[in-house]
């Protein structure tokens, strides 16, 4: 039993990473609509532990928007998507952008971003 803890120990933290939101780009469509450009870094492992989707929030935690990922991206890191037609009401300053993998689901934290 004492040689299994540390082997445990040092698997876990592959698991423990979220994904990490190096870069949003955002740009106005049209007045109302913005196009979301956002790029993660995950370990991921394959299709049981993968960065599988973002989303947009308002700064009050409510969906703007969301953008599923279908597949593991192990070999492409850090890798970037996009997501078209967010509409966000007029006069808004800032949104959110969370990160989420399976399995662990959403990251705990946002990364707060300022519209164009």
């Amino acid at each position: 039993m004492n040689r299994l803890i540390p082997l445990l120990l040092a698997a876990s933290p592959a698991f423990a990473e979220e994904p990490v939101i190096e870069d949003v780009a955002v740009t106005r469509t049209a007045p109302e609509t913005y196009r979301f450009s956002v790029t993660i870094r995950h370990p991921d492992t394959g299709w049981d532990h993968y960065a599988d989707g973002w989303r947009v929030l308002d700064m009050d935690g409510n969906e703007l928007g969301l953008r599923v990922l279908f597949h593991p991206h192990e070999n492409e890191q850090p890798f970037t998507r996009s997501l078209d037609g967010v509409r966000i009401p007029a006069g808004t300053e800032q949104v959110q952008v969370q990160a989420r993998d399976l399995p662990a689901g959403w990251n705990a934290g946002t990364t707060v971003v300022d519209l164009p």
